[in-house]
């Protein structure tokens, strides 16, 4: 944190221009490993390496693979399941915690610090799922959080989109159970943890901006 202050000061900008500039780098390992050209598969503990490609949504980010794969530095690599975009205005969104090591949630909640300012871009937190449009789901789905997760779908009006940041809350990785077991994510952001900034591209995606 101290790091992108410092720059800030020298370079006399503190916030993001993120999305007007494209080249904003992403941290290492919330991006999809990439395959080296010559190289064999190597041992994958999340078998999310077949034939030189990378699962985004078993990928947990450990390393493992380097020097046969490398990070790819790509913060595109969300995947939106809609066929219409329904967030085209300002964005409210309601954050739930499936169940989580507690790394997705301080991304997400990065998305409204002075570097990434999602504001700027429309886009804020809500405490009731009453009042949101986007449902933000982190973490493996925890037995005790099904009832939860429910209940906090069926308060939101419609129209209403779900987003599974990283991968535990995608496919539940190693550790547990996938929101898929009470909810179809209509947009997944892979990662462990994903970036803000491949957050943010994910809900820039869902409004049709980018």
């Amino acid at each position: 944190m101290k790091a992108w202050i410092l720059r800030s000061f020298r370079k006399g900008i503190i916030t993001t221009k993120f999305p007007k500039e494209k080249n904003e780098a992403a941290s290492p390992w919330s991006t999809i490993p990439v395959h080296v050209s010559g190289s064999k598969d190597p041992y994958c503990p999340t078998g999310a390496i077949n034939d030189g490609t990378v699962k985004a949504d078993l990928c947990i980010s450990c390393g493992m693979c380097y020097p046969e794969f490398e990070p790819s530095m790509d913060i595109r690599g969300s995947v939106s399941k809609l066929s219409v975009p329904v967030l085209k205005k300002s964005i409210r969104l309601y954050h739930l915690d499936a169940g989580t090591c507690g790394a997705c949630n301080l991304e997400v909640m990065a998305l409204a610090g002075p570097h990434y300012d999602m504001a700027r871009l429309g886009i804020s937190f809500t405490n009731t799922p009453r009042h949101a449009d986007a449902l933000l789901v982190t973490g493996v789905l925890a037995p005790g959080m099904m009832e939860p997760l429910k209940k906090a779908f069926d308060a939101m009006a419609a129209p209403k989109v779900v987003f599974a940041i990283g991968a535990c809350a995608i496919s539940g990785s190693l550790l547990g159970k996938s929101i898929s077991e009470v909810l179809n994510a209509d947009v997944t952001v892979p990662g462990c943890p994903p970036d803000p900034f491949a957050i943010m591209d994910a809900i820039q995606k869902a409004r049709g901006r980018q």
